[in-house]
């Protein structure tokens, strides 16, 4: 009879070999993902998301699902906030005749600013949600904070502290057109030109076009904090 010792003592020699080739890969892994994290987000300037390879996607394993909470973010972020110069041109406004014949056009980009806020809050929600929910070691949840903090809630924080600012602007340019209307018989607008009869009315008509350019400047500083998150400048 032929002995069974052999060849059950050849499985139990190549079990252990089999066992180590299918090991754990989550050590290797992690060092990949956050090593992608600080030397490809963190260390570089402005907001950088770049799309992972598909070397780079099997090299993370499951933490590609990690970085996948931060490009969807910005993927939302940037679709909705695409459409922000345009609204910017469409409100711009070189005259005091602009500001009152144009008045529809000021509350239209208004409803499209006040939208873009509502969803970039939504988006952001969306993805605190989706990061909590994440399972990682400290030494990764040390580095990925930092890379969500710059390429998700910066950003985010910032695009929704300036749009309440340009929007600040268009109050304002409203608020003109609105009391243009109502001093109709003091206020002659020809092209460029604007008469005032009336001493107290051209007053506070000036106080108001001084208000609006102070909130000029204050987008035009919001733009450059903006600019200096997003570029790094």
């Amino acid at each position: 009879m032929k002995s069974l010792f052999r060849p059950i003592f050849a499985l139990a020699l190549a079990l252990p070999l089999l066992l180590a080739a299918c090991g754990d890969k989550e050590p290797e892994q992690r060092a990949a993902f956050t090593q992608f994290l600080q030397t490809r987000i963190i260390d570089k300037p402005g907001v950088r998301v770049p799309q992972l390879t598909a070397e780079e996607k099997k090299s993370f394993g499951d933490y590609a699902t990690h970085y996948a909470v931060i490009t969807d973010f910005n993927s939302g972020m940037d679709a909705s906030v695409k459409p922000l110069n345009s609204l910017m041109q469409k409100g711009g406004m070189r005259t005091l005749s602009d500001i009152v014949t144009r008045r529809d056009d000021l509350k239209t980009v208004q409803t499209a600013l006040n939208d873009m806020g509502v969803a970039l809050k939504e988006q952001q929600g969306k993805a605190d949600a989706a990061r909590a929910q994440l399972k990682q070691p400290d030494d990764l949840k040390a580095v990925y904070a930092k890379a969500y903090e710059k390429t998700v809630t910066l950003p985010a924080d910032t695009f929704r502290s300036v749009l309440p600012q340009i929007n600040a602007t268009f109050d304002s340019s409203l608020k003109i057109a609105d009391y243009v209307a109502q001093h109709q018989k003091e206020i002659q607008i020809s092209g460029s030109m604007v008469q005032v009869s009336d001493p107290a009315v051209q007053k506070e008509l000036n106080t108001m076009l001084q208000d609006l350019n102070t909130q000029a400047r204050n987008v035009q500083q919001a733009h450059t904090r903006l600019q200096a998150v997003m570029l790094g400048r």
